[in-house]
């Protein structure tokens, strides 16, 4: 029991002089303390009373080195930034840490980074986030940061006001090549008797393989290779009452790396047999066409017939119905009778003239 508490004790102490931050005399008589104490006094009490002493002896002393330094220096040391993460999904790179708190304050944080060719050749230069320098939020959008397939260093630090924490960096290099790919959304919809699929946007760097068949025994599977997103894309023109199948994958030709294939999605085209009525119907108007073209076309020609040829009738005192050699053997004595009788009607005329 002896044991126990005088290691709580001294785990106690030991924690006390850690934040001591004051001249190296006061430093070195707060650390020899313990010392003195262990070995002189092996009354718990005693120790005790010691131990309390020593509190309110040195932590005074580290509030009053504490304001001294903002006072002289103008800033206040904040605690850094830890937890540094980078979550990585489909090229898109997401830098977390675990925020810094104080009551009733904003903490901005600053994020830089190094390519491989800073970290090998010129360590000492950090270059600023696009996007998050500064940033309120414990979270920074690096997408735009990481342009190559290198390992890039990072790391953050937290500001208040004059305030300055120490950077806290990555520990371990992030390469865009671990970044999780995964399959896209797409919707896969018939059109008439076209197979149609739609497939999410994901950004220029993707490329999409998708896999169709004809789902039945012994089906043989098309690939076909899709760059286009977001519009619908024509896949294969179907047969009526058969079912297809589709499924997809991204591949990312910058890292060389694709993502497994979704799982597959199948459409049925219905069987597009005509109704009977309607194939009645056709039948009927088939077999009218056949009967009336024909007489269509007779009647045409009757008409641009009689149109351009019209047939004349004679009037009946037109027609000649005795023989011609009876009209020519006319009798002297007739036509002079006949004469004679016009000539007969005309003297009246003459008379009242």
């Amino acid at each position: 029991m002896f044991q126990v508490e005088l290691s709580r004790q001294t785990q106690t102490l030991s924690v006390v002089l850690e934040e001591i931050l004051t001249s190296p005399v006061m430093w070195f008589f707060c650390a020899l303390i313990p010392c003195l104490l262990i070995g002189c006094f092996l009354d718990i009490g005693i120790f005790q009373n010691s131990l309390a002493g020593l509190q309110k002896l040195c932590i005074p002393e580290l509030g009053r080195v504490k304001t001294s330094l903002k006072h002289l220096y103008g800033v206040a040391v904040l605690p850094a930034p830890q937890n540094l993460s980078v979550q990585s999904t489909n090229m898109k790179h997401l830098l977390t840490w675990s925020p810094v708190i104080v009551p009733g304050e904003i903490i901005y944080y600053f994020v830089e980074y190094q390519g491989e060719y800073e970290s090998l050749y010129m360590s000492h230069i950090w270059i600023p986030s696009s996007w998050c320098s500064p940033t309120e939020g414990p979270a920074c959008d690096i997408t735009d940061d990481i342009t190559a397939t290198v390992p890039y260093n990072l790391r953050v630090r937290a500001t208040l006001g004059s305030q300055t924490s120490a950077w806290s960096t990555l520990q371990h290099p992030f390469n865009r090549n671990s970044t999780i790919l995964t399959p896209p959304v797409m919707e896969v919809t018939k059109d008439g008797f076209h197979l149609v699929i739609k497939l999410e946007d994901l950004g220029p760097q993707f490329e999409f393989l998708v896999a169709y068949w004809r789902r039945e025994p012994d089906a043989k599977e098309h690939v076909k290779v899709v760059r286009s997103r977001g519009i619908p894309v024509h896949l294969e023109t179907m047969e009526p009452g058969a079912a297809y199948c589709v499924k997809v994958r991204t591949f990312v030709k910058a890292i060389g790396r694709h993502s497994p294939f979704s799982q597959a999605e199948c459409v049925k085209v219905q069987g597009e047999a005509l109704p009977l009525a309607l194939a009645l119907f056709a039948f009927f108007g088939f077999t009218l066409m056949l009967v009336v073209m024909p007489l269509s076309v007779w009647k045409m020609g009757r008409l641009l017939r009689y149109s351009c040829c019209p047939v004349v009738v004679l009037p009946d005192t037109l027609k000649i119905t005795n023989s011609p050699q009876k009209l020519i053997s006319c009798r002297k004595e007739e036509v002079e009778a006949c004469a004679t009788a016009v000539l007969s009607s005309e003297e009246p005329f003459r008379s009242w003239i």
